[in-house]
C-alpha cells in the first residue's frame, strides 16, 4: 500500500506516495539532496535545472554501470555452477 510522505529537495517541499517504509523515503531523500549539494557546490553558477540536470545524469551513470556490472556477476556465477556441476559428475 502506498503511503504519502513530504520530502523536501532544494528547499522545495513536494508530497511523493511510495510504498516504501519511511526510513528508505528518508534514505533517497537525503541521497538526492546529498547529490544536489555536492553537484551544486562544485558549480559557480548555481542554475537548479542545471544542478538537477547533472544529478540526473550522474546518478543515471551510476545506476547503469551497478547493472552492467550485476549483469557480469550474473554471467560469471552462471560460468563458476557450470564448472562446479562438471567437477561433481568426474
Amino acid at each position: 500500500m502506498k503511503t504519502s510522505h513530504a520530502v523536501t529537495v532544494l528547499g522545495r517541499e513536494l508530497s511523493v506516495r511510495s510504498s516504501a517504509p519511511e526510513f528508505k523515503v528518508r534514505a533517497v531523500e537525503a541521497f538526492v539532496n546529498g547529490k544536489l549539494q555536492e553537484i551544486g557546490s562544485a558549480l559557480k553558477n548555481g542554475d537548479a535545472q542545471l544542478v538537477l540536470t547533472l544529478a540526473l545524469l550522474n546518478t543515471s551513470e551510476e545506476l547503469l554501470e551497478l547493472r552492467s556490472q550485476r549483469e557480469q556477476d550474473a554471467a560469471a556465477d552462471s560460468r563458476f555452477n557450470t564448472m562446479i556441476n562438471k567437477l561433481d559428475t568426474v
